[in-house]
């Protein structure tokens, strides 16, 4: 009887790398199992084996782009609100393909996927948490409400410089430094 093909790490990151940049290229609705697998240098079994379909490899994707976004918001929570909003930035610039398909929703009217909640949610945390420590004795709702004023104003100018446009006559580092600053008084920091 034939031994069964082993699957390993490398390959199942050449897969996630692969579908990601692909996708964020062409369009999940586009592209095939099949020129994924082949992109990658492997079969549609390899992909099958390793995450059982299209929407769960798109799914893996996703989970994969959080944990990555999440850790870094981890290794910068103990510098505060400003150090969360200058890693989020980072970790956007380092990785647009992912931002963007975690983020713009390419996959969402494409293929049935979304990012998994234990997956998402390590990445707030740390903000929730910044904004806590930010407003002693505030309520949850305070705190909620807060944590999506600072989420909206880091994500929309790491959104806009993403897509190219101009920084209204600063240039991006000066008008985030500048937008981190302002949050961080406005909370007191």
């Amino acid at each position: 009887m034939a031994r069964p093909i082993a699957h390993d790490e490398t390959l199942r990151r050449r897969l996630l790398d692969t579908a990601a940049s692909l996708i964020a290229r062409d369009g999940a609705a586009s592209v095939s199992l099949r020129t994924i697998a082949a992109t990658a240098g492997t079969s549609t079994t390899a992909v099958y084996s390793l995450f059982g379909g299209k929407a769960e490899l798109l799914t893996a994707v996703l989970d994969d782009g959080f944990a990555s976004f999440a850790a870094s918001q981890q290794e910068a929570a103990a510098g505060g609100l400003e150090a969360l909003g200058r890693a989020y930035r980072t970790w956007a610039l380092e990785h647009p393909i992912l931002y963007g398909l975690m983020f713009a929703g390419p996959l969402a009217g494409q293929v049935p996927c979304q990012p998994t909640l234990a997956a998402a949610e390590p990445s707030i945390m740390p903000l929730f948490s910044a904004v806590a420590a930010a407003l002693p004795g505030a309520a949850d709702h305070e705190i909620a409400s807060m944590v999506g004023v600072v989420w909206g104003q880091v994500h929309g100018l790491v959104s806009l410089e993403l897509a190219g446009a101009p920084a209204a006559g600063w240039t991006w580092d000066e008008a985030y430094d500048a937008a981190i600053r302002k949050l961080g008084r406005s909370l007191g920091r």
